[in-house]
């Protein structure tokens, strides 16, 4: 009955009657169904049926992550990742990983060569992103051609030995959240970390490789630059040239058309916020197109 249950919630969540779909999830996941847990933590990620809040969406991704469900795992490491918590991430990152989530594998291996968070392993990172990539998971591919130029040929024999053992462990097909009872949507911006600490070179970061211009319009008198006291915080980060790679690939997005990246130092992270944006509602409007883990904060 909650399986039926939860896919009904997913019936109006794809008829974007997300309300109902919220409606349906709640009283189950309060019950502890795990896939209405985490459907309800992305109902709060993104601001459907419910206004964004990301506190509450880790609550519901945390209790849905420790039942052991792997897309909750992988959500809720990404999540903590991309907004500066990185021990945490990493923590369910890894968990993920070992069951072969390549978003996971891809963001923990990074972390693992880098020696970012973690005691370094070139040999296990390189793995890890190898095994997301033959999975098919286009930035992972992307990770693994920088990586290959880096790595030592013994680090990369000991990598494919590391690689070959793990194939008896992980499913080739991991779970992931295509499946029916799960909100699929709109998965959070998976981070990229460019290899930072290898033995010979760098490898360049993500924003050296902007994303090209759009070619000028062809009407005559160009559009007013937008205006506003309201941005979009896309995320905090240890590095900044992290939170400029995440900029340049979401740039060419219609919702962040004509708007400008603020590099916000905090401490020892630097929040990614970018406007300006003329109300909240239409902050928020532009995060919940963007299809990415962002929230409106006044522009200071």
């Amino acid at each position: 009955m909650s399986a039926q249950s939860v896919k009904a919630g997913i019936e109006a969540w794809q008829r974007a009657d997300y309300g109902a779909a919220v409606a349906i999830w709640r009283p189950l996941a309060e019950r502890g169904d795990a896939d209405a847990q985490f459907n309800l933590g992305q109902a709060y990620r993104l601001g459907r049926g419910v206004p964004i809040n990301l506190s509450q969406a880790k609550t519901w991704f945390e209790r849905a992550a420790g039942t052991g469900h792997l897309d909750a795992e992988t959500t809720l490491g990404l999540l903590l990742f991309q907004n500066g918590e990185q021990a945490q991430g990493l923590k369910w990152l890894r968990q993920a990983a070992e069951q072969g989530e390549p978003r996971a594998m891809l963001v923990y291996g990074t972390a693992l060569y880098n020696g970012d968070g973690i005691t370094q392993d070139r040999a296990l990172g390189y793995a890890y992103v190898s095994r997301a990539a033959g999975i098919g998971l286009a930035p992972a591919k992307d990770t693994l051609a920088q990586l290959d130029e880096l790595v030592a040929p013994a680090d990369r024999q000991k990598a494919m030995a590391l690689i070959r053992a793990s194939r008896d462990k992980e499913p080739e097909t991991p779970r992931t959240s295509a499946r029916p009872n799960r909100v699929a949507e709109a998965d959070p911006v998976t981070p990229k970390p460019a290899p930072s600490k290898p033995a010979t070179k760098a490898a360049p970061p993500a924003a050296s490789k902007p994303a090209p211009k759009a070619a000028p319009p062809a009407a005559s008198k160009p559009a007013p630059a937008p205006s506003g006291a309201w941005r979009i915080q896309l995320g905090a980060f240890s590095q900044r040239a992290t939170a400029e790679a995440l900029y340049h690939r979401l740039s060419g997005k219609p919702a962040l058309a004509g708007r400008s990246p603020s590099y916000v130092a905090a401490g020892s992270v630097t929040r990614l916020q970018v406007g300006p944006f003329a109300s909240k509602a239409a902050a928020a409007a532009a995060c919940g197109s963007l299809g990415a883990a962002c929230f409106p904060v006044p522009a200071k």
